[in-house]
């Protein structure tokens, strides 16, 4: 089953994600906190090669936020350096519950926002996602012409995205999952389970693949292997090894990927080949 309808076997969609919600400088040196450190990281990133940054803001003290200023300097600075990638905010509820809050980004006209489908707990809180929530963010962004990005870490939450892709006659050109594995309470890295979620994704569909932590290499080389997407960067992985004795970049996770393309004989997507840009947004 291909991760796109474009030449699926060697096209491969790189989703980057340098920062995070949880990461800070004293468990990785290499954190990019500042919208400038943002935005030079994700340059570097597109540089190198990668089809969608997903985005997080911090505030000085390395707190996570939902400040919509913060967001538009970092689009500024990334239109500005990477005229066609595209930028998906978050809109997170591990730390902010209110929904005014939380889709506040939207009305930046973003090309995608990302949309947990349900409530889940990680080793460090819980991310809180009510149906009520959930249909509301998504309201708003077909209402701005943002494309959400439909992040699972189990089979319930594809089943609750197929009804949502259904209630609200999404177009399958413009569908995005983002699935997510290894953390303790989701789905895991093992074929079966990683095997189980991919195949309830239809051909048509975008699809990226990211795994948390010690994961993170696992997933990525079964979903090249197979044709999918990638999910890479400091957002879900601080380590280079399973040790944890040299803490990873955003740049060597990354050229970590490109390698793994190389050897599977593929490439990286390009943002316009995915063009899932906001049609109401000029560029």
């Amino acid at each position: 089953m291909p991760s796109s309808p474009l030449n699926p076997d060697s096209e491969i969609i790189i989703n980057f994600c340098p920062t995070g919600m949880i990461p800070t400088r004293e468990m990785n040196p290499h954190v990019p906190i500042s919208p400038q450190e943002i935005i030079e990281q994700t340059h570097e990133a597109y540089e190198l090669g990668i089809t969608v940054a997903h985005l997080h803001a911090r505030l000085p003290d390395q707190s996570p936020t939902h400040e919509p200023e913060i967001y538009a300097e970092m689009m500024q600075g990334l239109h500005r350096h990477c005229p066609d990638l595209i930028l998906c905010l978050s809109t997170s509820g591990r730390n902010v519950p209110e929904f005014e809050k939380r889709s506040a980004v939207i009305e930046l006209y973003p090309d995608m926002c990302s949309l947990t489908l349900s409530s889940l707990n990680f080793a460090q809180g819980a991310s809180l996602n009510s149906p009520d929530m959930i249909q509301r963010l998504l309201a708003k962004m077909l209402g701005y012409g943002v494309t959400p990005e439909l992040e699972c870490f189990d089979l319930g939450m594809i089943n609750y995205g197929k009804y949502l892709i259904q209630k609200y006659e999404l177009p399958s050109d413009r569908i995005y999952w983002n699935l997510l594995f290894g953390n303790i309470f989701g789905a895991q890295t093992q074929l079966s389970q990683m095997g189980a979620m991919l195949d309830q994704i239809p051909p048509a569909h975008w699809l990226s693949v990211g795994g948390l932590g010690d994961y993170q290499l696992q997933a990525h080389a079964i979903a090249i292997a197979s044709g999918r997407g990638v999910r890479v960067g400091l957002e879900d992985n601080l380590w280079l090894d399973r040790q944890r004795s040299r803490p990873a970049s955003n740049l060597a996770l990354l050229q970590r990927v490109h390698q793994l393309l190389e050897i599977h004989e593929k490439t990286c997507l390009s943002p316009r080949k995915l063009n899932l840009y906001n049609p109401r947004r000029k560029r």
